[in-house]
């Protein structure tokens, strides 16, 4: 493949990646934009694999290397879970910090381009802000992955004096980088090399895990964007252009979701990077007391759940993270469908970072079919609540905790909540009294006007179900 073919070949990648974008605005498009996205990535990897940087003999080692990359691939789509999917983005996210890492002492070493003046100088900018910026990704997204499925506590590790260690850490970057851009060859410019990689390893280790469960959502679309911009930092060292277009396409459309979720939790993005929000999930906490929870849990059977859905007008069902454990959206749609048919209405309340991973609930539903025009935002239906007559909750906690609104001490203070405790009646489904994952008690579950339906989810809504069938 020749040069000028490689070019229209990147180019036509890079607005198959922008349309793709575009399509996953949107549910009703999201498929045709995953669509666009594969056909992208597919032609952007044959013009990498058959262009003019590729020789006969490497094309052997990169076809191998596809061939297990893409084994994996195809094995961690089958077998990792919905509920799964947070922590997978953020392995996914730590690879592709690895690799910048990995082209970055590449590229140093590398004798067969020889550059001089000017050129140097920048190519070596590139490879140091590269490993910084990788190795930040690496090791922050590997803490991530191991605070989203358990193996790491979600409570924030709070140094003493944090903020200056940071300061200094990067104050040592900068030095390093002075030194590095200085060196007259490879060995002498390894060490300020290899001494800035350990310590950006470092600061993305205490970086994430200074973050506490309640700002995960964040973590997830932050290393979102890091990982993007190590892609086009990668793109600049390897002199190719779609890696650079693809890598800030990801990277400046992470920002934006950082911005969004950040904005969804009353966060101020730099404060998250510096940590100290957020506590770890488990047992019940106290979150002030101003918010004290007052009252006694009032439980429920499923048979007096499905008679207060079948006497309803309004119903709005909020899904959280709890649906997604039990896998129930299946046995969702079809209360959903039952409840239309008899003329109630019903539409759904999604939050923006409910399920830990922005979207996540959407995706559930659109799994099951639920039809997208009764999906609605939280901006949307929230002033809603007071004409509701049931507000029924499956497995949310934290998005649905007045503790937000009503206790200025609480870790949550401040963040959007849906108001399901305005409905007429407001039901929660869970397994226990237990906590969210910010680790806070919810003063929801003791209001007069709301019920408890413990139990698995999928269990006590196909009782539900069989309730208004029958």
């Amino acid at each position: 493949m020749s040069q000028s073919l490689a070019t229209v070949a990147y180019l036509g990648a890079a607005i198959l990646f922008i349309l793709s974008l575009g399509g996953l605005s949107n549910p009703e498009t999201s498929r045709r934009g995953n669509l666009f996205g594969m056909i992208g990535m597919a032609l952007a990897v044959l013009a990498t694999v058959f262009g003019p940087r590729v020789s006969p003999s490497g094309i052997v080692w990169i076809v191998g290397a596809l061939v297990v990359g893409g084994s994996i691939g195809l094995y961690a789509a089958k077998v990792v879970k919905m509920t799964q999917m947070p922590e997978l983005v953020a392995l996914m996210h730590s690879l592709v910090g690895l690799a910048a890492c990995l082209v970055g002492f590449a590229s140093y070493v590398d004798t067969s381009i020889q550059l001089q003046g000017a050129e140097k100088a920048i190519h070596e900018v590139e490879i140091y802000v590269g490993i910084l910026i990788g190795a930040v990704t690496f090791s922050g997204s590997l803490i991530a992955f191991g605070k989203l499925n358990g193996k790491i506590g979600g409570k924030p590790l709070l140094l003493p004096g944090r903020h200056w260690l940071n300061l200094v850490a990067l104050l040592v970057v900068i030095w390093f980088g002075k030194e590095f851009l200085a060196a007259h060859d490879v060995q002498s410019g390894m060490l300020p090399l290899v001494v800035m990689t350990v310590i950006a390893l470092l600061f993305g280790i205490h970086m994430v895990m200074a973050i506490g469960g309640a700002d995960m959502p964040v973590v997830v679309s932050m290393l979102n964007s890091y990982s993007g911009w190590a892609a086009a930092a990668t793109g600049f060292m390897l002199s190719n252009d779609l890696l650079i277009v693809t890598g800030a396409l990801v990277g400046s459309s992470g920002a934006i979701l950082s911005y969004i979720m950040c904005n969804a939790m009353n966060r101020n993005f730099i404060s998250v990077i510096a940590g100290g929000f957020g506590s770890g999930g488990g047992a019940p906490a106290k979150t002030g007391d101003a918010a004290a929870p007052q009252g006694e849990v009032v439980p429920v059977s499923s048979a007096e759940t499905a008679e207060m859905l079948r006497e309803a007008k309004s119903v709005i069902i909020v899904p959280g993270y709890g649906m997604a454990v039990a896998q129930a959206q299946h046995t969702v749609n079809d209360i959903t469908k039952t409840l239309r048919d008899k003329g109630v209405q019903v539409r759904f309340a999604i939050h923006p970072v409910a399920g830990r991973m922005p979207g996540h609930m959407n995706v559930l539903l659109a799994e099951a079919k639920v039809p997208y025009d009764i999906v609605m935002e939280m901006d949307e239906i929230n002033e809603d609540f007071p004409d509701t007559d049931v507000a029924i909750v499956i497995g949310a906690n934290d998005i649905v905790n007045p503790a937000a609104q009503d206790d200025p001490t609480s870790p949550i203070a401040g963040m959007p909540v849906l108001e399901v405790w305005k409905a007429k009646t407001s039901i929660v489904m869970k397994r226990s009294m237990a906590s969210g994952y910010a680790g806070v008690d919810n003063p929801l579950f003791y209001k007069e006007n709301n019920r408890m339906l413990f139990g698995d989810a999928k269990k006590m809504l196909d009782e539900v179900l069989g309730a208004l069938k029958g």
